[in-house]
């Protein structure tokens, strides 16, 4: 096992670059994980996952002697570098950002359309709330926080694994789904329908907005048609992330 104890290793440099700097995340196409759950769900996928970095006084399940897997043993110095969350579990793992072949975006027949949603944990939400809920991919938009912000990962549990993550001009993306007969729906509380009057066709791609001003007024003109979920009681809105539940769930069925 490989181990490294000092804080100025460059391998270290890096990793601590990829937890606070979504330049470094870009440029590298990499990121990291903490906590066991979100390490044994890198572990499922091996093919992201680069390096599991245990603290020195951590133990690792058995299970996890998995062939070609690289393990390092690092110092609480070092842990304490890279790690995001202040009661950190001590196990890390580094890791690829999947990329998607191109060819595969027209199959896909349910899609989640995200622009401009500025919190990494509602964002987050959404990528796994899209997971359970049987979507193909989640296109992110211009505008969105980073979906490998450490947060936003976090929140996912391992989702990022799991379903397509994607960046792109969402008006760009609306125009593919139409040529492939994907319904696009969009959320907005003006000229409207009530979320359960909206007419699927079998396809779909759900796009969602920004907490405060709701979905780009140039990506409203472009939808098939817009729903609302009605409030019942005295809140002014929905969350986003708990409002995209509520309807990738009943537009997947």
């Amino acid at each position: 096992m490989k181990r490294i104890e000092s804080t100025q290793n460059a391998l270290v440099k890096h990793w601590k670059k990829l937890v606070q700097n979504r330049r470094e995340r870009d440029k590298s196409q990499e990121f990291l994980v903490e906590g066991f759950h979100l390490v044994e769900e890198a572990l499922k996928t091996k093919k992201s996952l680069l390096t599991i970095m245990k603290r020195e006084d951590v133990e690792l399940p058995e299970s996890w002697a998995v062939e070609n897997v690289v393990i390092t043993e690092i110092t609480n110095a070092v842990a304490k570098e890279i790690a995001e969350t202040e009661q950190s579990q001590g196990i890390y793992a580094h890791c690829r950002q999947l990329t998607e072949n191109k060819a595969n975006y027209d199959d896909w027949k349910k899609m989640l359309f995200i622009d401009a949603v500025q919190d990494p944990g509602n964002v987050g939400t959404m990528i796994r709330t899209a997971d359970a809920a049987g979507v193909d991919a989640v296109i992110i938009g211009k505008g969105t926080v980073d979906p490998y912000n450490p947060k936003t990962v976090r929140s996912a549990q391992g989702s990022h694994f799991n379903i397509p993550i994607v960046r792109g001009d969402l008006m760009e993306w609306i125009q593919r789904a139409k040529e492939n007969a994907v319904q696009v729906i969009g959320t907005n509380l003006d000229e409207s329908i009530h979320y359960k009057e909206a007419e699927l066709a079998g396809k779909f791609a759900l796009v969602v907005g920004n907490e405060g001003s709701g979905l780009n007024p140039e990506l409203l003109a472009h939808t098939d048609v817009n729903v609302r979920i009605p409030i019942y009681g005295k809140a002014e809105s929905l969350n986003v992330a708990v409002a995209t539940g509520i309807l990738l769930y009943a537009y997947s069925e």
